[in-house]
């Protein structure tokens, strides 16, 4: 126990002289304090678990208690109990944003922005296991879609909304054509060179895209005479939007295509040879991907009425593949709520935006290391079978 001590007074101190240039010395001081004190603490759970073993009583109390957590965690809501929780849910949605302020407010539709582009992500990550660095180029391709659309050919927003992303998933489809063979890690460079690839584009066509200046005077949305000019007017947009997206995301996971998906992602050899078209699917991940960061992009781009290069850089694709890895690949539930932590959070800890970054990376270094899986992701996510491919297989299995 001594020598653990010294180790973690080591660790703590180190700690301490990293981080004292950016924080200064009483910060410091308490973010070595709380590294010795969770890593003491640590310890001592660890003593205390393996002194149960030889203890009857602590060993049948701590059982008993992992029981009971465990019930928690695989509680599942009844049929009515889930209506009445989708409906509370609902209303807290539609009616919660006319007590908070326009700030508030704001954050909230930034949230919903990042959950649509973390749902999008989730088809490609997620789902069909491919690595993505360069999503947010989609993301701009929409936005800029719709500034070009508007102020060139004076497009309204509800006619651009679609072909917004129809132009983001035909540059899906066209990088899946041409990464068809690369997996891993050399998909993740193609990807991240393509994101750099768009932004020059951006930054130095200034004939079309303006350059750096950006594209001012975008229309905003309106509903005949109604023109959606205050923040809860984005609010309700964004939340119809989120609203759509989640169920097609819901349908689209449990389907044959889903399941291809994540047959793909678990061995890709094994799921050709079981006769999948991986590269058909491949590029439909990519594409769907795309086309769900086209519609965030019109949106954005309608909110705002400017777009601009520096809104769509490469941290903005770290962020978000982020979201998805926080709340569990393959997880909706776990995409949004990975997405909510990443907007909010930061916003929470205003008052520390000296080391909000170290308070970030810190907790994804834990996750990865204690809960790779994310928030709500399972290690595995196994493929459920309807019970149609389950009487197929066994009529296989018996030869009829």
């Amino acid at each position: 126990m001594i020598g653990k001590i010294f180790t973690l007074t080591g660790i703590s101190l180190w700690s301490a002289l990293l981080v004292l240039p950016f924080v200064g010395l009483r910060p410091a001081a308490l973010i070595s304090a709380a590294i010795f004190s969770g890593g003491l603490l640590w310890s001592v759970l660890i003593r205390v678990s393996k002194s149960a073993r030889s203890s009857p009583q602590i060993g049948t109390l701590l059982f008993e208690t992992g029981e009971f957590f465990r019930s928690l965690g695989g509680w599942r809501p009844a049929p009515r109990q889930w209506n009445f929780l989708l409906g509370a849910g609902m209303v807290v949605l539609i009616l919660g944003p006319l007590a908070l302020n326009n700030y508030v407010i704001d954050v909230l539709t930034l949230a919903g922005i990042y959950i649509v582009l973390a749902l999008g992500l989730n088809i490609v990550v997620g789902m069909a296991g491919l690595l993505d660095l360069g999503y947010i180029s989609y993301y701009a391709i929409g936005a800029y879609s719709y500034a070009l659309l508007s102020t060139q050919w004076g497009v309204s927003f509800w006619a651009a909304l679609p072909l917004g992303g129809m132009a983001a998933a035909a540059f899906g489809i066209l990088l899946g054509v041409v990464t068809l063979r690369l997996r891993g890690d050399y998909l993740a460079i193609v990807t991240l060179g393509f994101i750099q690839i768009v932004h020059l584009v951006l930054n130095n066509w200034d004939r079309v895209t303006n350059g750096p200046n950006g594209i001012l005077n975008i229309a905003r949305p309106a509903l005949g005479s109604f023109v959606f000019s205050q923040p809860i007017h984005f609010y309700y947009l964004i939340l119809a939007i989120v609203l759509m997206t989640i169920p097609a995301m819901d349908r689209l996971s449990r389907s044959r295509i889903g399941r291809a998906w994540i047959a793909i992602r678990e061995d890709e050899v094994a799921a050709r040879a079981m006769g999948v078209d991986t590269t058909r699917l491949k590029i439909l991940a990519i594409a769907l991907g795309a086309f769900w960061a086209g519609i965030a992009g019109v949106f954005f781009a309608g909110k705002y009425a400017f777009v601009s290069p520096e809104s769509f850089t490469f941290f903005e694709s770290v962020i978000v593949l982020s979201m998805v890895v926080l709340g569990g690949m393959g997880s909706i539930p776990g995409v949004i709520l990975g997405a909510l932590i990443v907007v909010i959070l930061p916003e929470l800890l205003r008052e520390f935006a000296g080391y909000r970054m170290l308070v970030f990376g810190a907790v994804l270094i834990l996750m990865m290391i204690f809960r790779p899986q994310g928030l709500v992701g399972n290690p595995r996510r196994k493929i459920e079978l309807r019970p149609e491919d389950e009487a197929a297989m066994a009529r296989g299995r018996s030869g009829v």
